[in-house]
């Protein structure tokens, strides 16, 4: 299993929000590089580093940033926010960033999506799914910066994406992101169960040591970190050790 520390960057320093809301951000770490260096120093191999500013826009905003951050070490890096274009792609991907992560446009126009797949390889991206779960129990894709739901409900989303063509999602239930409140593990069961081709990272809730371990049992191929890190709840190489 892969652990991915996070890095969200908001007016070009690390912050994490609560529940993907932007009005509620703590600032963490005014030097990105740094705190990237670290995570490389306790052995992370990926990070998982977004453009929040591009997220709240709608349009990349912190790209020239995410580029020198991943020219700057020898680390993998995953990186979305703000990615609505085919020239936000090939500039990422120009700038060393390993694998970019399609939000919004993953929901709201697979077709475009689908030929950027077919044009830079199942390899080169993550497809997150950003998902409320309602009364009823049904995830529903939150799109535009978590302000907007989707008209599909997660599942017939996921099917746009047929077996072959997608490899890698990410998938968040946005009513734990930040909370530090344990990941849904029966959604992310639910998606390996139905979509046992993809490689599932886990997103959003992440408190313990405990969860990581918990969603690797379930089938997850990774996990994202972020506040539990940041808090002092366990270290990146402790969460990296516990999954070997």
């Amino acid at each position: 299993m892969i652990v991915y520390p996070a890095i969200d960057l908001r007016n070009g320093v690390c912050v994490r929000l609560m529940h993907g809301r932007f009005d509620q951000a703590t600032e963490y770490d005014a030097v990105p590089a740094a705190r990237l260096a670290a995570f490389a120093a306790e052995g992370a191999t990926w990070v998982h580093v977004v453009d929040l500013d591009g997220a709240e826009a709608g349009k990349a905003m912190q790209h020239q940033l995410i580029g020198d951050l991943a020219g700057s070490i020898d680390v993998k890096i995953q990186s979305g926010g703000g990615v609505r274009a085919v020239e936000d792609v090939e500039r990422l991907l120009d700038a060393g960033v390993a694998r970019i992560v399609v939000g919004s446009m993953a929901v709201a126009n697979p077709v475009v999506v689908t030929g950027w797949l077919e044009r830079f390889s199942a390899d080169r991206l993550t497809l997150a799914f950003d998902v409320r779960v309602g009364e009823d129990g049904v995830p529903v894709p939150a799109l535009k910066g978590w302000t907007e739901a989707a008209g599909v409900d997660l599942w017939a989303a996921l099917d746009r994406y047929p077996a072959g063509l997608l490899k890698h999602v990410l998938v968040t239930d946005v009513g734990r992101d930040g909370a530090l409140t344990g990941p849904n593990l029966e959604l992310l069961a639910e998606v390996v169960r139905r979509r046992p081709d993809l490689k599932v990272q886990a997103s959003g809730g992440v408190s313990s040591l405990e969860d990581i371990v918990a969603a690797k049992a379930i089938g997850c191929d990774g996990a994202i970190v972020g506040r539990a890190i940041y808090e002092g709840r366990f270290t990146a190489r402790q969460a990296i050790e516990a999954v070997k």
